[in-house]
C-alpha cells in the first residue's frame, strides 16, 4: 500500500514510518520544509509543505491509497494558543479535504486520549465515556477534540473513510523533543523532588504505530479507538522509570493544595516575564487527576500490542542517551 504520512519527524511519526517500511509498504512522509532529514537510509519520498496550505497537502497526496496523519502542535503553554488551534483543526480539515478529493481508501487520524473522558482505575475510561477534560482550559486538549468530532463526523455523514487513534502517554525511540522522554531524563538526573497525586495511563509508542498501521485495514470507519498499555500512579510510574535505568525516583507525594499553588504562581511569573513554567496552573490540575483507560476496544479490533512499558522506558532511554539527550 502507498501511504502517506504527515509529522513523520516526531517521535510517533519515526515509529510509523520504520514500522511501514519493516512491513513492506511504499512510504511517503509530510514534513515541514525545515525538518531534519528523517531516516537517510530507508526507501521514502519526502515531500515537504505546511498542513495549513491545502494545496500542498492536495499535491503530496495524489498518487496514494491512504494517508496517516499524525502532524500537530502539543504545546500546552500558554494555555490559549490560535496556532495550536490552527494547526490541530484546520491543518487536520485540510488533510480530510486532501483524502476525499483523491479518493483515498483510508484515513487514520492520530488524536489523543485527553478527547475522551478518563477514570478510575476500578472504571477507566472508555471511547464512550463523556469528554470532560475541557475544563482545564488548553487549547491543545480543546483544539484535538474538536479535530475529531470533525473527522468522525465526516465519516458518518459524508463518507470520509476516516477513523481516529487516541494514545495515551507514550515511551518510546525517537523522542527528540523531548516529550515523555523529559520524565525519564529527569529520574536519571534526580532532578524530580516529589512526585503528584494523580497517575495516567503508558503505552509503547511501537505499539500505538503497529495499531495505527493495523487500522488501514482494520477498524471501523467513524470510529475511535483508544490505545493504551497500563494504568500506574505518577508514583508507580516514576518508580519503575528508575527501577529501569538506575535513576533516583522521588519519595515524598506533593499534597494536591501545593501543587496547585506552584502551578497558579508559575504559570503567574512565566506570563509577566515570558517564560515557559515548570508547571502552568492547567497542568498541576491535570496531574492530581487520575487519567485511566481502557484499550479493550482497540486490543480487539486493531489487534494493538500490549509491551511491557518497562521495553520502552529503555529504549527511549537508549536512544536519549544514543542522541546526547541524556
Amino acid at each position: 500500500m502507498k501511504v502517506l504520512v504527515t509529522g513523520a519527524d516526531g517521535m510517533l511519526g519515526s515509529n510509523i514510518v520504520k514500522e511501514l517500511i519493516a512491513k513492506n509498504h511504499d512510504v511517503s512522509i509530510f514534513v515541514l520544509p525545515n525538518s531534519k532529514k528523517l531516516f537517510p537510509e530507508l526507501p521514502l519520498n519526502r515531500y515537504t509543505g505546511n498542513i495549513l496550505n491545502l494545496d500542498s497537502i492536495i499535491k503530496s497526496v495524489e498518487g496514494h491509497d491512504a494517508v496517516i496523519h499524525v502532524a500537530a502542535l502539543t504545546d500546552v503553554w500558554p494555555s490559549r494558543s490560535e496556532i495550536v488551534r490552527k494547526v490541530n483543526i484546520d491543518g487536520t480539515k485540510n488533510v480530510a479535504t486532501a483524502t476525499k478529493r483523491a479518493g483515498l481508501k483510508r484515513l487514520v487520524v492520530i488524536g489523543s486520549a485527553s478527547s475522551c473522558g478518563y477514570g478510575s482505575i476500578e472504571n477507566p475510561g472508555t471511547e464512550e465515556t463523556p469528554f470532560v477534560s475541557d475544563k482545564y482550559g488548553l487549547d491543545y486538549v480543546d483544539s484535538k477534540k474538536e479535530a475529531q468530532d470533525y473527522i468522525l463526523k465526516e465519516a458518518r455523514e459524508n463518507n470520509l473513510p476516516a477513523l481516529v487513534i487516541n494514545p495515551t502517554f507514550m515511551f518510546g525511540a525517537y523522542d527528540s523533543k523531548p516529550g515523555a522522554g523529559k520524565m525519564i531524563k529527569a529520574i536519571y538526573e534526580g532532578k524530580i523532588p516529589a512526585y503528584a497525586p494523580g497517575g495516567r495511563n503508558y503505552i509503547h509508542a511501537k505499539d500505538v504505530a503497529i495499531a495505527a498501521i493495523n487500522s488501514l485495514t482494520m477498524g471501523k470507519i467513524g470510529e475511535s479507538y483508544i490505545t493504551g498499555n497500563q494504568n500506574l500512579t505518577y508514583q508507580e510510574a516514576l518508580n519503575l522509570i528508575s527501577d529501569t535505568i538506575d535513576g533516583k525516583a522521588p519519595k515524598f507525594k506533593v499534597p494536591s493544595f501545593i501543587l496547585k499553588i506552584m502551578g497558579l504562581g508559575s504559570s503567574m511569573i512565566a506570563t509577566i516575564f515570558g517564560t515557559i513554567p515548570t508547571i502552568s496552573y492547567p497542568m498541576s490540575i491535570i496531574s492530581i487527576d487520575e487519567h485511566y483507560f481502557s484499550s479493550k476496544k482497540a486490543i480487539k479490533e486493531l489487534q494493538l500490542p500490549q509491551t511491557d512499558i518497562r521495553i520502552a522506558i529503555k529504549e527511549c532511554f537508549e536512544w536519549m542517551k544514543e542522541n546526547d539527550i541524556c
